[in-house]
């Protein structure tokens, strides 16, 4: 039921209307005749004149449109030169690898930027057109900018390698500052240990911080808990320390707040005071991340030759018939009907999961139901379900969310240098030619 990860590693920049539009209205009046003469050979291709002409005049009506200043026209010249190169290299590359963006994926993507602009193609069409700009060009455009995405993270995504210490490092890094940046409010008890305390003693000092810390885990109040049995500084204001930096509150407190959440109950911690049991009334200034999880548990009938889609259906609505009478439990028909090998011996049960990573219709069904309720029988891309929602939680997911953002970061960055080095390899292995044109004689 999971839904199947698409590689989604295309960056693609997403053209602004106004100047894609400039651009290929630019392009257009460009006289090939006059102007087309080739410019730069690259490999088997070239570059014509009027490409890199178009190119500065689009950059400059750009940095206007900005208020950006700009170098020299040769300059500029010759970074647009160097763009267009590494454009046809790339676009070179994409053809040996038989690489093609078809028009269905094209028009995919082209309706997703019409949505983030709230507006529909046509609109974006109209938009395109009014500017003086041709959508014909405008498509090619992008299907270009969607080529090169796609080439770059092929190419270069394989010379990447992030190790687990890597992560572990940047982790580390991105918790102690937001320890450094976060308040806890904390609670203490001291169960105290006599001075010069024989083994005896010792012992029974633990087992009555290890019964104390019991009682809290059951529900017992902190504070009165507190007052009653702590002799730590502030046990007649029920153990409260108030918020505290790490850097304000004793070092003993601040080395158990690393990766110390709401409502924790840390300890029994041996000092030379006795033993202490630590609360995490609460925690201000610091960025978590809390994700719904649900149980679910279903049947799954597949369509075959054999198993029609209505009778899977019909299948289905029988058995929740006989769930719903009592006549059967969910769990036994799962087990003996069931087509999901990895859920049917568990009587159906999927276990704790974050919603979203499941196909959307099942992910839909999910959404609409209260614990204990029962889907109706519905299609997905795996065959027919009926699901029981069992019961929903919130989870803290601070702890991968800081994972997966530290593999990010680190992945982005080598992406970005494993890139340039790509790209100046392939420069480098290339024929190029710059072509000047033939001087007039006087």
């Amino acid at each position: 039921m999971r839904a199947q990860t698409r590689s989604s590693g295309l960056k693609l920049m997403k053209l602004k209307i106004t100047l894609a539009a400039g651009l290929m209205s630019i392009a257009s009046l460009v006289s090939a005749a006059q102007l087309d003469r080739v410019a730069v050979q690259v490999n088997e291709g070239v570059i014509l004149q009027s490409e890199i002409d178009a190119m500065v005049t689009n950059v400059k009506l750009n940095a206007k449109a900005q208020d950006q200043s700009l170098p020299s026209d040769n300059a500029l010249k010759t970074q647009v030169t160097e763009r267009l190169i590494l454009t046809t290299l790339q676009m070179q590359m994409a053809e040996r690898m038989g690489l093609q963006v078809g028009d269905l994926q094209l028009d995919q993507m082209i309706g997703n930027i019409a949505q983030e602009q709230n507006m529909s193609v046509d609109q974006m069409r109209e938009a395109i057109e009014a500017e003086g700009g041709s959508f014909a060009a405008y498509r090619e455009q992008l299907r270009q900018e969607i080529t090169l995405g796609e080439v770059q993270r092929i190419q270069v995504r394989r010379r990447i390698q992030v190790s687990p210490q890597e992560v572990t490092s940047l982790v580390a890094m991105i918790e102690e500052q937001g320890m450094q940046e976060s308040e806890f409010h904390v609670g203490h008890i001291l169960i105290e240990v006599p001075s010069n305390a024989s083994s005896s003693q010792l012992e029974s000092s633990k087992q009555r911080a290890e019964k104390t810390l019991e009682l809290l885990k059951e529900g017992a109040d902190f504070r009165r808990t507190a007052i009653a049995a702590s002799g730590g500084p502030k046990a007649l204001e029920g153990g409260d320390w108030g918020f505290m930096n790490v850097n304000e509150m004793p070092t003993l407190f601040a080395e158990l707040m690393s990766g110390a959440k709401k409502d924790d109950i840390l300890g029994p911690i041996k000092s030379g005071a006795g033993f202490h049991i630590v609360k995490v009334f609460d925690i201000r200034g610091r960025e978590t991340q809390e994700i719904v999880e649900v149980n679910t548990r279903h049947i799954l009938l597949k369509p075959s030759p054999i198993l029609s889609e209505e009778r899977a259906k019909e299948m289905l609505e029988s058995f929740m018939d006989q769930v719903k009478a009592g006549d059967a439990q969910f769990e036994d028909i799962a087990r003996q009907y069931s087509e999901d090998p990895g859920s049917a011996l568990k009587g159906g049960e999927l276990g704790w999961s974050d919603p979203s990573i499941y196909v959307p219709a099942f992910k839909d069904n999910i959404e609409r139901l209260e614990p204990g309720e029962y889907s109706p029988a519905f299609r997905s891309s795996h065959g027919w379900h009926v699901l029981q929602v069992i019961d929903r939680r919130t989870t803290d997911a601070t702890d991968q969310f800081n994972n997966d953002r530290a593999y990010q970061l680190i992945y982005r960055r080598k992406y970005n240098e494993e890139l340039n080095n790509w790209l100046n390899e392939m420069r480098g292995d290339a024929y190029i030619e710059i072509i000047e044109p033939m001087q007039r004689r006087g």
